[in-house]
């Protein structure tokens, strides 16, 4: 079976062909970073625009670098949400038209099921698993039973992660998207210099909350003696922000893990995906977290952590596997959370 994946859903133009034997055929990714920097975010009308350009020559890109052509698709699957609404109905109604003219199956996919399914693509796991979902828009625990068959444990109630790592490289001057900065500036800082707060450390639940641990790195920049122009200094900030949040996630992940384990006994695997989840302070972490908890740890390469069409086409040939195909009336739904899926279905 081939299933080709269209993701558009914020500021990546990708296009993968993926077979059920796991193999990438293709994947393509345009990347829209440069268009995006000199505001310091996402624009989304950029982003629409960037996708309505690209999305075509992306897309004859994905199948020759796979040597197939539409004729030899087994199903088409697209982000239909969460994410921007311009882009994806843009992805959206690309994939339904390859579709509609071919005669293959239509598969909306939830942007972060993608994300949550990916480690049964690179790594073979078994069903359940706990995954971690981290990126700029989200920050969730999630106990993946199934295609369609998720259960949200906690999630973020303020900040996710990845928009307090932009937002804290903002503050220190530090260029977008602001994971990568961070990571790699934090290495030539001092994690303990300064005494960050750890928020909802502690806590019973498994929830986040990252809003406190942005404005104390606020209020440490915004201090008389604190000098952003040394790099040191912003090194040191860097790293401690990073620690602070790795601390924070580890908690967090020991509750989820705790819940877990009653829900599903017979589960032995914590995942982390989403873009967040290339950092390796904090996968540094969560492997630990998980062998503490007689868990083994995956996540997937860094390519297939962020945005990318072959989560897209994966998740896909994981509906059709088990019969889920929908209708060309699926409407996009900019909010989707993942625990609607079972309720409301697909089509």
């Amino acid at each position: 079976m081939l299933v080709m994946g269209i993701e558009t859903s914020c500021d990546e133009t990708a296009v993968a062909i993926v077979a059920d034997d796991r193999r990438i055929l293709s994947n393509r990714i345009l990347s829209q970073l440069d268009e995006h920097r000199p505001y310091g975010g996402v624009v989304p009308e950029i982003a629409a625009r960037s996708h309505l350009q690209h999305l075509p020559g992306i897309t004859r890109s994905a199948l020759d670098n796979a040597g197939v052509s539409f004729s030899d698709l087994d199903g088409v699957a697209a982000t239909a949400g969460p994410g921007l609404i311009g882009g994806v109905m843009i992805g959206l109604m690309a994939a339904k038209s390859i579709a509609l003219v071919h005669e293959l199956p239509f598969i909306a996919i939830n942007h972060m099921e993608a994300h949550a399914l990916t480690p049964r693509l690179t790594d073979n796991i078994a069903f359940p698993y706990l995954a971690l979902l981290v990126s700029g828009g989200h920050s969730q625990f999630v106990a993946v039973a199934g295609p369609n068959r998720h259960t949200i444990y906690g999630a973020t109630i303020d900040d996710a992660i990845g928009e307090a790592f932009d937002k804290t490289a903002a503050l220190l001057g530090l260029p977008y998207p602001g994971g990568p900065s961070i990571e790699n500036i934090a290495r030539d800082g001092d994690p303990l210099t300064y005494q960050l707060p750890r928020p909802m450390k502690g806590r019973p639940n498994c929830d986040f909350s990252f809003s406190g641990l942005k404005t104390a790195v606020r209020k440490l920049a915004e201090k008389t003696d604190t000098n952003l122009d040394a790099p040191a200094t912003v090194a040191n900030i860097a790293a401690c922000f990073q620690l602070a949040a790795a601390d924070v996630v580890s908690d967090r992940t020991t509750n989820a893990i705790q819940r877990f384990k009653a829900d599903y006994p017979e589960g032995n695997t914590l995942v982390a995906a989403g873009g967040v989840a290339s950092n390796l302070t904090l996968r540094a972490a969560l492997e630990e977290t998980a062998a503490k908890a007689g868990l083994q740890f995956v996540a997937p390469p860094p390519a297939l952590c962020t945005d990318n069409g072959a989560m897209v086409a994966w998740a896909g040939i994981e509906h059709l596997n088990v019969g889920l195909e929908d209708t060309f009336a699926f409407a996009p739904r900019p909010r989707w959370p993942l625990d609607e899926l079972a309720v409301t279905g697909q089509g």
